[in-house]
């Protein structure tokens, strides 16, 4: 049957016309695709959308365990928590997954790389520090410390409008900017913007090389309750725009709760990794602790840990303990 002939019997018949069998010869049979084949395809499409995987990892610092036994996987597009007391080496996992610090055990990969190999495509945010009032340098010129702060040499004045690359950095910076809602004072010296407006900036600094996975070390760490808000907002939109996985460290879960796929406890026993409602519950955290830990939720919705000394710390707002610029190194 010829193509024409082809569409006119579709359009009448409302199906593809059948393709006729030659004389003497047998219908092909379609072969079905064996259960362990169709696996194997669904584990490699697995694979390749995970961005952060480690496997039964384990960190030592000075003769002493910090944690072990670490299994996660980080998938594109993901908003993933770190979560835990202070001291029990949260930021040490992140390091671990920029390849600053080594594991003592274990297999890690990010974005199929071992860890440090592929951190052109890993956006950054360290634990938040505090700029002098003084300090002059833009909050323009913070952001583009992201997009060539590594190269050396100080670019001349002007010669950057007449190259491509010149022009490529100019468009990103203004985007990221842009996206982060910072346009109004991104010109004004970082020292004279407020908390809130300073971590905006910080957000766009690790975002202009487009990265595919964004660890921000305690991003929300003293800020107000409604910057708070507005940060994590920020956060869980520029995911889902810019299509990056979010691993994020805390220490209150709850403005953040909402928006998390999975999250990563870590505690003196060991870690668990899961969704929320799998992890943070009474049995999953009194195992970790181990000692009797009560999880109620609030009639609005927070999630309240009750039973040790330390527990009511997790997740309840520590503002009133820190400053401006205040930070824990022992995270």
């Amino acid at each position: 049957m010829n193509p024409i002939a082809r569409i006119r019997e579709t359009v009448r018949t409302g199906e593809p016309p059948r393709t006729a069998v030659p004389p003497g010869s047998r219908p092909t049979e379609t072969t079905p695709v064996p259960e362990a084949h169709r696996d194997r395809v669904q584990a490699a499409r697995t694979a390749s959308q995970t961005v952060v995987s480690l496997r039964n990892t384990a960190v030592r610092l000075d003769g002493r365990v910090v944690w072990s036994g670490v299994d996660l996987d980080v998938r594109a597009g993901e908003f993933v928590s770190l979560l835990g007391p202070n001291g029990v080496g949260k930021s040490t996992l992140v390091k671990v997954i920029l390849g600053i610090q080594q594991p003592a055990a274990g297999e890690i990969r990010v974005l199929g790389e071992r860890p440090g190999r592929a951190n052109h495509h890993v956006g950054y945010l360290p634990q938040r520090r505090s700029f002098d009032p003084s300090l002059c340098v833009r909050g323009v010129d913070l952001v583009r410390l992201g997009w060539d702060g590594d190269r050396w040499g100080v670019p001349l004045p002007g010669a950057s409008r007449f190259t491509a690359r010149g022009r490529a950095a100019r468009e990103r910076i203004e985007e990221v900017i842009d996206l982060v809602g910072a346009s109004a004072y991104a010109k004004r010296p970082i020292g004279q913007c407020s908390g809130g407006e300073q971590q905006r900036l910080l957000i766009a600094q690790a975002l202009v090389r487009r990265p595919k996975v964004l660890l921000l070390d305690e991003p929300l760490d003293s800020l107000d309750l409604p910057t708070e808000a507005a940060v994590v907002a920020l956060i869980d939109r520029i995911r889902r725009e810019e299509e990056v996985a979010v691993v994020l460290v805390a220490h209150d879960v709850n403005p953040i709760l909402p928006y998390l796929d999975r999250v990563v406890y870590l505690a003196a026993r060991g870690a668990v990794a899961g969704t929320p409602a799998e992890v943070i519950n009474s049995e999953t955290l009194s195992r970790l602790y181990g000692t009797p830990i009560e999880v109620l939720r609030a009639s609005d919705g927070r999630l309240v840990v009750v039973g040790q000394p330390d527990a009511p710390a997790l997740h309840t707002d520590r503002h009133a303990a820190h400053g401006p610029g205040a930070r824990d190194d022992a995270d």
